[in-house]
């Protein structure tokens, strides 16, 4: 024991004086090694392609509110000052409407009238043939939006979702506003609608469920690229298409947990999970997956390949989806982009990466065609507006052999020829002082545009 002591002695003071192991081995801790799996909270890149595209849509926004405001007045037309009051419920400030109003002259006409001498507005030829078109659109594709509210409720743990959450969503789904009675109820082979005893809310259920109806978008993908590519089945019969972002930094440890994630299997969204054993670890990871390929489906049902946060978490207990809905899509930003554009930041806005090319939907339907013309509406400079009016006018002076001068010539528009009796008998009466006292500015609220937001989200 004594010997023992002192070869402990000696060993220790060798250390601090002259040591036999060298000092770098001494000094060295043991190197941890980094984690494979993909990280719970990663900072969200930018795309600009997707920010600008809301940015657009923000535009198009108001516009429809404001087209919305002009088709519910007589005749089509509103006056200037009227139109005024009406837009402080939009969020616009005193005179701010009709400066709006004046940056698209493709969509909005404003002309004065003959005998009240003021202003009025009205929609332009334009603008209308792109209403009755995306109407048209609108109505040829409903056998198509049956299909997807079907499987819209396929996805769902029960059957059934919300009447309220089916509505506030209808026009991602390309669904009429009227869809209650000219789908829900004009297909009950389809469709049940029911209220809860408890709650009193009206809840839309499927009714019988077609196997066809079960595969879902990412299925249909792997195998186009399984028969186009002959890529190995075992590494896509779980994979998804991933395109990250610009800027997206990728280490080497990164691209280990993508490639152990792709591999990962996973239930289908369609199918009922109910009576399985969800306690271990790897039944976890695979709900997660199974969470991604829900929410990937959510978004291929609709129209432009794009829904709102708000909307997703609406369906997030009937989906089974994970709380913190933000954070969990930010794991997988190649699959998915969310815009903080088009609401002030206020509205998070979900993209499916693999639709997009270039900014333009690379399978676009009739329906999102239609839409789009709109954008371009907006997006088209005033100066080519001027330049139409000033060509018509022209036209129409050659035209007319009564050889008088162009400034005494009837108003020329988009709708045509006008002169002071026709512009009298659309306007009709003379309307007068506005009964609607408004004070204060108001914020600018959409019901449709994540109003109803969850607090989870």
């Amino acid at each position: 024991m004594q010997k023992l002591k002192s070869l402990y002695t000696t060993f220790s003071k060798s250390k601090s004086q002259s040591p036999l192991i060298p000092t770098f081995l001494l000094n060295q801790t043991r190197p941890y090694s980094q984690s494979t799996s993909i990280p719970k909270k990663q900072q969200r890149i930018r795309d600009h392609g997707y920010d600008n595209y809301m940015e657009v849509e923000k535009k198009m926004r108001k516009v429809i509110k404001f087209q919305d405001l002009i088709l519910c007045h007589p005749n089509s037309m509103i006056s200037s000052s009227r139109l005024d009051n009406l837009s402080r419920r939009l969020g616009f400030k005193q005179f701010e409407a009709g400066r709006f109003l004046l940056k698209f002259p493709h969509v909005f006409e404003i002309f004065e009238h003959p005998v009240q001498r003021i202003l009025y507005c009205r929609l332009t030829r334009k603008a209308i043939n792109q209403m009755e078109q995306e109407n048209e659109a609108l109505i040829a594709q409903i056998p198509d939006a049956v299909t997807r509210l079907r499987k819209l409720l396929l996805l769902s743990n029960n059957g059934r979702l919300r009447l309220e959450h089916v509505r506030i969503a209808r026009r991602e789904f390309g669904l009429p506003d009227d869809f209650e009675f000219s789908v829900v109820l004009k297909y009950p082979e389809y469709f049940r609608l029911f209220e809860a005893n408890e709650t009193r809310n009206k809840y839309i259920e499927v009714v019988g469920k077609d196997p066809d109806l079960s595969v879902c978008a990412i299925e249909r993908l792997r195998e186009k690229e399984y028969r186009e590519k002959g890529v190995d089945a075992e590494n896509i019969r779980f994979s998804f298409i991933v395109n990250f972002p610009p800027g997206f930094k990728i280490s080497k440890y990164y691209k280990i947990a993508v490639w152990k994630w792709q591999r990962l299997p996973y239930w289908s969204p369609y199918e009922d999970v109910s009576g399985y054993d969800l306690r271990s670890l790897e039944a976890q990871n695979r709900m997660e997956k199974r969470a991604v390929a829900t929410i990937h489906e959510l978004v291929s049902l609709t129209v432009e390949k794009k829904i709102s946060l708000e909307r997703i978490a609406h369906f997030r207990m009937a989906m089974d989806l994970p709380k913190k809905l933000k954070d969990f899509l930010l794991q997988h930003q190649g699959i998915f982009y969310i815009s903080t554009r088009g609401n002030h930041g206020k509205l998070h806005t979900v993209f499916l990466r693999e639709a997009y090319k270039k900014g333009e939907l690379i399978e676009p339907n009739g329906l999102y065609l239609a839409r789009r013309k709109l954008a371009d509406l907006i997006l088209t400079s005033p100066r080519r507006a001027t330049v139409d009016s000033e060509l018509l006018s022209y036209r129409t002076d050659r035209n007319d052999r009564g050889h008088r001068d162009f400034q005494e010539d009837p108003v020329e528009n988009n709708f045509g020829r006008f002169d002071d009796q026709n512009i009298v008998e659309q306007c009709g009466e003379v309307e007068g002082e506005s009964d609607l006292d408004i004070k204060g500015d108001s914020d600018y609220t959409d019901e449709d545009d994540g109003s109803d937001e969850v607090s989870d989200t």
